[in-house]
């Protein structure tokens, strides 16, 4: 019976893999080459995630999908926010942004640019009613929202607004809403998307920023001059067959890839209640804790604590040299922010040739964070046990390191892990910042979410609840650690 059982489940495994293994060698090899694209995946029209399949869509990402299919390449897109894109481009991490990128002389300087496939005009938005903001020179002296290295904000700039940054056009309309700033200089095709998918009255266009049109292209970097020439060949196939016409008007009613190709209109982009909103980025936002933040957590917090023991004693070491470096180490862990420390390793060290993958290079950070700030509640915990421990031990014959095994870290562990959870704690919701090194972790589908529907409220009280769920499951293991090694302890 039994050999009869391993028989069929051997049979059911052959013809499930052979048929797939005869696909697979059928199908011929994929030798295109593989382009990596940048984008936001939080500016709606252009670069946005469906609501219902949560899938990656909008404009700019049906443009460099056509483009692609003419330029003959194998698209990969990689999300991030909008000022960490350039970095991102700098560092080799992407090969193209198309995310609207504005022509200015900056970027034409620095950057291989396409030709244009977009061109669109700049809007003052203010809040309703406001009559003190009619025109771009109104903002001279006043606060204005934009992304930091947006074209957008240094017009702004220009008139003489101070600009708070932000990372997307959504969050710059809330702020509006909320008076904390006092007008937007954007893109009309955004603003027409935010107020015909929002339904909102709290803002209204006031009037155009100056007379120019801006002109939306594909950025490479200097040095891929053939990828540029494959770009602007296949731009230039779309525009006289047709198709970027086509794809222009599906999204705006409008031909917004030639100049004066007509006004946008998004006034039948669909609506979709708050409810709808968090019960279609629930699954996601799981799988972004599933995938990305709890394997995260873990493999950091492992790495983190082996090098927080060895840190830690070097700390308490004789050796002169040891113990400088390992001052040193914590210092400078402990004196600078966690975000820099993921610039520095995601994007600082490629110029030093040292690249490595988005997932690596988070945990790497991520190890050296909690190293740095876990090795002195080590070595707090290790200083706590009474030296007569050490004396008692080398009377029976115990060394230095046998002492530590047996001895001082067993007792020094149950000092230890209140403190450590928390530096656990702190590392599961740190996490939250995988977004800027291109991970798309639970925060990041909030994020995403909320950029298309606004519904900042619902989606980051709901992403809340997910990391108080584990927080309180961390808790609860905490405590059941503490009852097993009190359990040791003699009263």
């Amino acid at each position: 019976m039994r050999h009869a059982l391993k028989c069929a489940v051997l049979f059911l495994i052959m013809a499930v893999v052979a048929p797939a293994q005869a696909a697979a060698a059928q199908a011929p090899p994929d030798d295109r080459p593989v382009v990596k694209v940048g984008t936001e995946g939080t500016y709606p029209p252009f670069s946005f995630h469906d609501t219902g399949s949560a899938d990656l869509t909008g404009y700019d990402v049906d443009v460099i999908k056509a483009i692609a299919d003419r330029a003959g390449w194998r698209i990969e897109f990689v999300e991030t926010q909008w000022d960490a894109i350039f970095p991102a481009l700098d560092a080799g991490r992407i090969d193209v942004i198309a995310n609207q990128v504005s022509v200015n002389e900056e970027r034409a300087a620095k950057y291989g640019l396409s030709e244009p496939y977009t061109y669109s005009r700049g809007v003052v938005v203010r809040r309703t009613g406001d009559e003190s903001i009619k025109t771009l020179d109104d903002v001279r002296g006043r606060t204005t929202a934009q992304s930091s290295t947006s074209n957008w904000a240094q017009v702004a700039r220009d008139a003489g607004a101070n600009v708070e940054a932000v990372e997307g056009f959504a969050q710059a309309a809330a702020l509006l809403t909320q008076g904390r700033v006092d007008a937007i200089v954007n893109d009309n095709i955004a603003v027409l998307d935010y107020l015909a998918s929002t339904g909102s009255k709290d803002v209204e266009i006031a009037g155009d920023a100056g007379g120019e049109t801006s002109e939306q292209v594909l950025t490479f970097r200097k040095a891929d001059g053939a990828l540029l020439e494959q770009a602007d060949r296949a731009i230039g196939e779309l525009k006289a067959d047709g198709t970027l016409a086509e794809i222009s008007r599906g999204y705006f009613k409008a031909d917004v890839s030639v100049p004066d190709g007509g006004d946008a209109d998004l006034s039948g982009r669909e609506r979709t209640s708050t409810w709808q909103v968090v019960a279609g980025t629930a699954w996601p936002m799981f799988l972004g804790l599933v995938q990305v933040t709890i394997p995260l957590t873990a493999l950091s917090f492992a790495i983190g604590l082996a090098l927080a023991l060895v840190v830690a004693l070097a700390r308490i070491s004789p050796y002169r040299v040891l113990s400088g470096l390992a001052r040193a180490f914590i210092s400078i862990i402990r004196g600078t922010p966690l975000l820099l420390q993921l610039f520095i390793v995601f994007y600082g060290l490629p110029q030093l040739g040292v690249k490595f993958p988005p997932f690596t290079a988070a945990v790497i950070a991520f190890s050296l964070n909690v190293a740095g700030y876990a090795a002195e509640v080590v070595r707090s915990a290790i200083l706590a046990v009474p030296k007569g421990q050490f004396e008692a031990s080398a009377t029976i014959g115990l060394g230095y390191w046998q002492t530590l095994r047996r001895i001082v870290l067993p007792q020094a562990t149950r000092t230890a892990v209140p403190p450590l959870s928390n530096t656990l704690l702190s590392l599961l919701k740190d996490t939250s910042l995988g977004s800027v090194v291109l991970l798309t972790e639970l925060f990041r589908q909030a994020q995403l979410a909320a950029a298309e529907s606004n519904e900042f409220l619902a989606l980051y009280a709901f992403a809340g609840l997910y990391y108080w769920i584990m927080c309180v499951a961390i808790s609860a293991a905490q405590k059941r650690l503490e009852t097993r090694l009190d359990r040791y302890v003699a009263r």
